[in-house]
């Protein structure tokens, strides 16, 4: 956590910048070759160093993680399952009372995406464990929250997870947000409220957030079979509910979710989307710089942990199996631009097209992370109803 993403991209483009400025002060000096030898050691040490201090130590403590989590479970070359599956257990539970609870925690939660590669059981597993969290009204709305923002991250980002694991997913998320909002549409609840309804909140942006990594693959193969499963989800019953999922997601996740069931019309957003910017209350908050006005662009205080991973050594035993964000053609900006430009102020659309977040700062090159970024990456909740689907998962992956 000392260790933000922003924070080490800030730190490498930094160095990089002082670097340039070194070389061009030298351009106009004799180049000795005692120089040029010097030059040459300096640099392919520091080529995978990182220039942020914490981050470097993180990025060898990393490296020999992942490297433990290999030899544990690898007997003469192969894969050992028993083995694979005790180290699995001792690191669920760490998850549980070490990640799970720590806000914002930044890579380290990779050791459980790295063994979750090793064998798709375990990844089945793993969403399933994270799923009972969710569901359960007895967990405290925070963990509820974050097992939600577990979920979304790791079924868009784990390249290893088969479509019909995606599915089952979808199915059980958005079932499950149908049944919230029977509950609560007609009560004396049915609001837009972060503090009661903090949980179902977290669901309906894990599932947008898995639509829009993911809908390709859904819909490859036969677009009228993948268009019919995403109408079943109805998605537009839980966009217009009273609870207003729209207003509460984070603003990149709902305007890139909003063009996507737009081009494939499965929901309308827009309408919505310009009515939630109207409504929008700026904070003024003081500092030392004076007051201020701020805009809260994430209620929800939510964070993406399966964002890119940007410690040199370690990622490359993460690369291989991560889901990176595809560029948007010109068209899908113009369409993701255009229909939001109302209502909502420069900044904020700055931020969406970098794909900066201001609650968890990470990047996606406009790309990847988590419109994450913007997307990327909790007070009480009530009346969740129960779920008799917990093993619905594992069967319908199977």
């Amino acid at each position: 956590v000392s260790t933000p993403q922003q924070d080490i991209e800030d730190a490498e483009e930094a160095a990089n910048n002082s670097d340039s400025e070194e070389k061009s002060t030298e351009e106009g000096l004799f180049d000795m070759e005692e120089d040029e030898e010097r030059k040459e050691n300096k640099v392919s040490p520091s080529s995978e160093r990182m220039a942020h201090p914490l981050a470097e130590r993180l990025d060898i403590l990393m490296t020999i993680l992942f490297a433990y989590i290999k030899d544990v479970c690898h007997v003469d070359g192969k894969l050992d399952i028993n083995k694979t599956k005790d180290l699995y257990r001792d690191l669920v539970s760490v998850f549980d009372k070490l990640i799970l609870p720590t806000h914002a925690s930044c890579h380290v939660q990779y050791f459980i995406f790295h063994i979750c590669s090793l064998k798709s059981g375990l990844a089945e597993a793993f969403l399933d464990h994270l799923w009972k969290k969710l569901q359960d009204p007895n967990n405290p709305s925070v963990i509820r929250q974050t097992a939600g923002s577990y979920i979304g991250s790791f079924l868009a980002r784990a390249k290893f997870i088969p479509v019909v694991t995606v599915k089952a997913c979808l199915d059980l998320l958005v079932n499950w947000m149908h049944k919230y909002i029977d509950n609560q549409d007609t009560g004396a609840n049915a609001y837009c409220d972060v503090a009661l309804h903090g949980p179902f909140y977290s669901a309906c942006q894990a599932a947008f957030y898995t639509l829009i990594f993911r809908h390709k693959q859904l819909l490859d193969g036969n677009l009228r079979k993948g268009l019919s499963y995403l109408q079943s989800l109805n998605f537009e019953r839980i966009v217009m509910c009273q609870l207003n999922p729209l207003k509460i997601c984070i603003p990149s996740v709902v305007n890139l979710f909003a063009a996507i069931t737009r081009k494939y019309q499965l929901v309308f957003c827009y309408t919505i989307i310009e009515r939630n910017n109207r409504q929008f209350i700026p904070v003024v908050r003081s500092g030392t710089g004076g007051d201020f006005v701020q805009m809260c662009t994430n209620p929800l205080d939510s964070f993406f942990p399966f964002d890119p991973y940007v410690l040199k050594r370690s990622k490359k035993t993460i690369d291989p199996f991560y889901q990176f964000w595809e560029e948007l053609s010109a068209e899908d900006l113009e369409n993701l631009k255009k229909p939001i430009k109302k209502g909502t102020s420069e900044d904020e659309d700055d931020d969406f097209l970098k794909g900066e977040t201001p609650q968890n700062e990470g990047v996606v090159e406009i790309t990847p992370n988590s419109y994450e970024s913007n997307t990327r990456s909790p007070v009480s909740s009530i009346g969740s109803p129960s779920d008799c689907h917990a093993q619905y998962l594992k069967s319908c992956a199977h």
